[in-house]
């Protein structure tokens, strides 16, 4: 009996980690980033329009507590998973995932903490720059950075009006970003 209940509410919490995750990653595959923004539509520059995406919600659910924080904490442990699991596809071996991994968990967390304190001190200048830097490192000026940090505040907005316990039943909607 005990292990149907528990099962029960395993199944429920898959679910919605598997529901947030699929937004998120929809969220970050939005065509208008890659043809009218020019992010480049490559395994890295993937990777940064998820971590991306990934960020806005941690960000939304860094202040929650409780089941809300478990599934944010779930749902970053998802993140590193798949981003494990998309370099063995890729080809990279056993031997040079830890390694990779490493690295990807600083960018990320580098990214994050950029994102965080130009969105805090609502920086829109310096939230493009951070988005340019990650993003397009190696094409100089990038006119459309500022279109996508226009739209990651707008997302921040739109996040911050949804409810925890619309979220932590498996409910998350990104904007749409606009073409140019």
């Amino acid at each position: 009996m005990f292990q149907r209940l528990f099962r029960r509410d395993r199944n429920a919490n898959v679910a919605i980690t598997e529901a947030l995750y699929a937004s998120i990653v929809a969220a970050a595959r939005q065509e208008v980033f890659y043809a009218d923004w020019q992010v480049p539509d490559t395994p890295l520059g993937r990777f940064e329009m998820v971590s991306l995406h990934m960020f806005l919600f941690q960000h939304r659910m860094r202040l929650e507590q409780g089941a809300p924080r478990d599934i944010a904490q779930i749902l970053i442990d998802e993140f590193f998973k798949d981003v494990d699991h998309s370099l063995r596809e890729l080809g990279v071996g056993d031997m040079g995932v830890p390694k990779r991994m490493k690295k990807l968990a600083r960018m990320y967390y580098g990214r994050t903490a950029a994102y965080s304190d130009a969105l805090e001190r609502d920086d829109r200048q310096a939230l493009g720059a951070a988005l340019a830097r990650n993003i397009r490192p190696d094409s100089g000026a990038w006119p459309q950075a500022a279109q996508l940090a226009d739209y990651v505040a707008g997302a921040n907005a739109a996040l911050a009006a949804q409810s925890a316990e619309t979220i932590s039943g498996g409910s998350i909607s990104f904007p749409a970003p606009q073409a140019a």
